[in-house]
């Protein structure tokens, strides 16, 4: 800002050497009025270089931008001579006019004095004052540059206390990889001595270390901002470019007293961590070399988790859809889901499902269920997403998901569902899809209104040490590039990871955007639990044997402050050791169905229908020629582009003929599902107008900006909502969120379209992982719709082939088995196979499989091979004979 800039340029040399006179521009206009634009600064003159400034620099820019806009408020809260620098230089007067050495004292006073009272000086009046003493202008320069060193400290402390917070429980690492102390932090560098200690300062407007009181001495506000910034609480925020979002971080961590645990609250966090802690031993203890990917050394996720839920129920959140990796899901399922114990054992031993699918191991699994909360006495709906090892590729199927149920829900402004994602840490810096995911959070046709991250951060990624897995200082940099505030934690201090959490929800309730909480932690076995760490990490593992769990350590640290008894400690414990052994007894009569672990049950569905009844698709000629109209005719107050009104004449010839090419044929099966009351939704790269510029399903006025028509939403008053919405550039990322959004209601049309078709191999984990084989793993059904342009036109190697022949490989087609002959062969083939592979030759077969899709008993993802060139051939046409009722795809 110009009147920053201008201050910058005016302090410090008239700090220095104020008899030098310097002339330094600076205008009574700009002072006002730069908050209001951004007016250009042609010539910059320093005093000195900014080098040897060190005061001068971008953090204390900020703190003089924030005294000036301070004592636009109040002159009263700002020093002396602040409050008469910015008088003078608003009255006109030059810098070197403007600044008037402060009296003597004998050490800094906080003595406020009543400006409202004085008159305003004139420039006359103050001419005579701006001529001190010798003396007098030597302590001047120096109380100034005391002041400005003490800000930059406050501010230095905000930006980096991070680096130095006392974050890792084992003690060996510095979480952000750097071992030296900034310099920002060292005192020594702001020519501070001990001698200044006991000297008072006054604290910015911005800085809350304070309480009440406004001036704390030199050593009191580094105690105090040490113990906010550089124990076990690590806060990166100072890089978000909001000043509001900035202040309310500083003002909930730095008042004092205000992150103090309630006796009750330690007793429900230490009833957690029993729950987390004993779940884990049971299952080492009854089944000791099974692979279960446990939570041992970062047990305080469970009540991270509760918390984040609890302090989101109370600000109205009703349903929670969570996603995460292997490590921990079992308890999570059993501590935070409350999934039924028999049914995690059973897992354990080897019992079969009942029902369709080949199950998957019990770390991948899902679960939907509903349970009351504690805090707010409410039932609230928990799901996890089931996901495959492939790690954080659940991450924007969760996003979809929770995007559909708000849509459903009509929740617009993420009050009602939210999103939880679990990582791991060398996933979280390591995986793509995470910046993919996470570019998603505020764009208009895929934002949940934030998301709460948790990073269950091992300092370790399998064998890989953090110094080898990561270039950035921090596993959560890449949270970075949407403003997102990190918390980074000891997790072996259990009490700031409940604040942090209290907090986390509580700045996504009121900025609707996603923050990060970093779990700084340590995996007591290797990778899992028959796996031997030592191998690669023989020095960490040593400290970790030295290590005392979380819970021993925090039920000692409650009983000798007497907020519990040993007790009711162990009364704790055996409370819980009693639930876990009766689940086991009842394991054997247990009755497992692979559908339990179904995240997404589709309630009622399948109830009542014909499996396997093939449905007729085709539609009245009334209504198609309703739909024709509207996609031909633009409103009368609309400017349409030239060419855009020719392609529009070409198709109401078309429809007064008869006739549909490509595009009108999807216009009709959009159109009539539409019509039935059920919602479509198409996403992808450049659909709304379609990569070859057949679609133009949302028109713009070529004269007024944002100004558009989308026919299909203008069909009939009580018609379902269309969707048509261009999305990044990103195929892994958006293709799982429209599978997640295709899992919440299977009574919606979900489709997904490539730029071109060989671009769906960048989806391609979504495609194998999730699509392919996801009713097999986890008997869950998907009508996704994957449109993939494919056919070789000349436009080379990279846009010819969708590959069709890998999704045919992929296909679960036996070669040894063909379905016998009779009227529901048709149905039983789509029925028995895992998804739908077609290549359409004509509009009306376009049309009848799209409608095929809603119409079925049942849920098929399809994979269409869609054209580039028969979208305009005249011999690619279909008769609307072809549309109406009694029709239905024509196979080959």
């Amino acid at each position: 800002m110009y009147h920053v800039k201008t201050i910058l340029m005016a302090v410090k040399p008239l700090a220095t050497s104020c008899a030098a006179g310097l002339k330094l521009a600076a205008s009574r206009h700009s002072l006002r009025n730069a908050g209001n634009r951004c007016l250009p600064v042609q010539t910059r003159h320093y005093a000195t270089s900014m080098t040897a400034e060190p005061f001068l620099n971008g953090s204390t820019s900020v703190y003089v931008e924030e005294m000036y806009e301070a004592w636009q408020k109040d002159p009263t809260s700002v020093h002396k001579s602040w409050d008469v620098f910015f008088r003078n230089t608003d009255q006109g007067l030059a810098p070197g006019q403007a600044y008037q050495a402060p009296p003597i004292f004998p050490s800094y006073q906080m003595t406020p004095v009543a400006y409202s009272q004085a008159p305003m000086p004139s420039p006359t009046a103050v001419a005579p004052l701006v001529a001190p003493q010798v003396g007098q202008q030597n302590v001047g320069s120096k109380t100034i540059d005391e002041h400005l060193a003490v800000q930059a400290i406050i501010r230095s402390y905000q930006i980096r206390g991070h680096n130095i917070a006392k974050l890792d429980p084992l003690g060996i690492n510095s979480a952000d990889l750097q071992d030296e102390k900034p310099k920002e932090l060292q005192l020594h560098n702001y020519n501070l001595s001990e001698s200044e200690m006991e000297q008072v300062f006054q604290l910015p407007s911005s800085c809350y270390i304070g309480g009440d009181q406004r001036a704390l001495p030199l050593k009191d506000i580094i105690s105090r901002l040490q113990s906010v910034y550089c124990e076990h609480i690590g806060l990166e925020f100072m890089f978000i470019n909001n000043f509001e979002q900035c202040d309310w971080i500083r003002r909930r961590f730095e008042t004092p007293g205000i992150m103090e645990t309630s006796n009750d609250e330690k007793r429900v966090l230490m009833a957690r961590l029993i729950r987390s802690t004993r779940f884990e031993e049971f299952l080492a203890s009854t089944w000791v070399s099974e692979k279960r990917f446990g939570l041992e050394g970062c047990e305080v996720l469970i009540p991270a988790m509760k918390q984040v839920i609890d302090s989101s129920s109370e600000r109205g959140v009703e349903s929670f859809i969570m996603g995460m990796p292997h490590r921990g899901r079992l308890n999570v399922l059993a501590n935070v889901c409350r999934k039924p114990l028999e049914h995690l054992f059973s897992q354990f031993e080897a019992l079969t499902g009942r029902d369709e699918g080949s199950g998957d191991v019990k770390y991948h699994l899902g679960c939907s269920t509903v349970r009351r909360n504690h805090a707010t006495n409410k039932n609230i709906h928990l799901a996890v997403v089931a996901n495959p090892s492939h790690l954080e590729a659940v991450n924007p199927v969760v996003q979809g998901k929770t995007y559909a149920e708000q849509f459903y829900r009509g929740d617009r402004d993420g009050k009602k569902v939210m999103s939880m994602l679990l990582h791991g840490d060398a996933a979280f810096s390591g995986q793509g899809v995470v910046y993919e995911t996470f570019h998603l959070s505020d764009l208009p046709s895929y934002s949940t209104m934030g998301t709460i991250h948790i990073v269950c951060n091992n300092q370790i990624g399998f064998t890989t040490d953090p110094r080898h897995s990561r270039s950035s200082p921090y596993c959560t940099d890449v949270a970075r590039v949407v403003n997102a505030p990190i918390f980074h934690v000891n997790a072996d201090d259990p009490e700031a990871v409940m604040y942090v959490c209290k907090v986390a929800a509580a700045w996504r309730n009121e900025f609707s955007k996603d923050v990060v909480i970093d779990l700084v932690s340590y995996r007591r076995h290797g990778h899992n639990e028959v796996d031997e760490p030592r191998f690669t990490q023989p020095l960490m593992y040593k400290r970790i044997g030295e290590t005392k769990p979380l819970l021993e350590k925090y039920t000692n640290k409650l009983v000798s402050d007497g907020t519990v008894t040993e007790e009711e400690v162990q009364l704790e414990k055996t409370k819980y050791d009693g639930v876990l052994k009766k689940a086991l007894a009842e394991v054997k009569s247990t009755v497992v169905y692979n559908a339990i672990w179904l995240d997404s049950p589709w309630t009622g569905f399948f109830a009542g229908k014909d499996p396997l009844k093939l449905p007729k698709t085709g539609v009245s000629e009334t209504i198609l020629m309703e739909i024709g109209k509207k996609c031909s005719t633009p409103p009368e107050d609309f400017v349409c582009h030239k060419a855009l009104l020719r392609t529009l004449k070409d198709r109401a010839k078309m429809i007064e003929n008869r006739i549909a090419d490509w595009a009108i044929g999807e216009y009709f099966a959009f159109g009539s599902l539409l019509m039935e009351d059920v919602h479509v939704r198409l996403s992808g790269q450049d659909v709304e107008r379609g990569t070859f510029s057949h679609r133009h399903h949302v028109l713009h006025d070529q004269d007024v900006d944002k100004k558009v028509y989308i026919p299909l939403k203008n069909l009939s008053q009580s018609q379902a909502t269309y969707t048509a919405c261009n999305s990044s550039l990103s195929e892994f990322g958006v293709l799982g969120f429209e599978v997640g959004y295709s899992l919440t209601n299977p009574n919606a049309l979900v489709c997904w379209e490539a730029q071109f078709g060989d671009f769906s191999n960048t989806a391609q984990c979504i495609i194998d992982q999730f699509i392919s084989s996801g009713q097999a793993k986890w008997a869950r059904q998907s009508g996704i719709v994957l449109l993939l342009p494919h056919g070789y036109e000349g436009m080379g190697p990279e846009h010819s082939s969708a590959r069709l022949e890998r999704f045919l490989q992929m296909s679960n087609d036996d070669p040894d088995y063909y379905p016998p002959p009779g009227p529901h062969f048709a149905s039983q083939q789509l029925n028995d196979c895992n998804w739908i592979v077609a290549n359409c030759t004509t509009p009306a077969n376009l049309f009848h499989i799209l409608r095929r899709q809603i119409l079925l008993p049942f849920r098929k993802p399809l994979i269409l091979m869609t054209p580039k060139s028969l979208l305009r051939h005249p011999e690619a046409r279909s008769s609307f004979d072809d549309f109406t009722e009694c029709t239905s795809p024509l196979p080959l």
